[in-house]
């Protein structure tokens, strides 16, 4: 099993968060890691095709929004709440508090 590659955190661009979190499938796997704390890539997306969540997983974890920690035959996802808020403060809690109204 690869390990995944994530940015550091001087590295994430409000540009890549905003395109990542634009995605309704991907806005809600945040959603679901936000509520629900660290889960495997399977349990967020158990009605998704493997090939189609790999590439949400792989557009949030280079955008620096979560972090894949291998465990096992699995990948554990958790949020880069601190990373994120340290670069751009509140952005995330405003992105989550606003999706849920809608």
């Amino acid at each position: 099993m690869r390990t995944p590659v994530h940015p550091s955190k001087e590295d994430l661009t409000l540009t890549r968060v905003l395109y990542a979190l634009s995605d309704p499938a991907r806005l809600a796997i945040v959603q679901n890691l936000a509520s629900n704390g660290e889960q495997a890539c399977g349990v967020l997306c158990q009605d998704m095709a493997k090939s189609t969540a790999s590439h949400h997983f792989r557009v949030l974890r280079e955008a620096g929004i979560i972090r894949m920690t291998a465990d096992g035959t699995q990948f554990i996802n958790s949020i880069r709440k601190e990373d994120l808020d340290s670069r751009f403060p509140s952005l995330l809690d405003a992105v989550l508090r606003s999706s849920t109204m809608a």
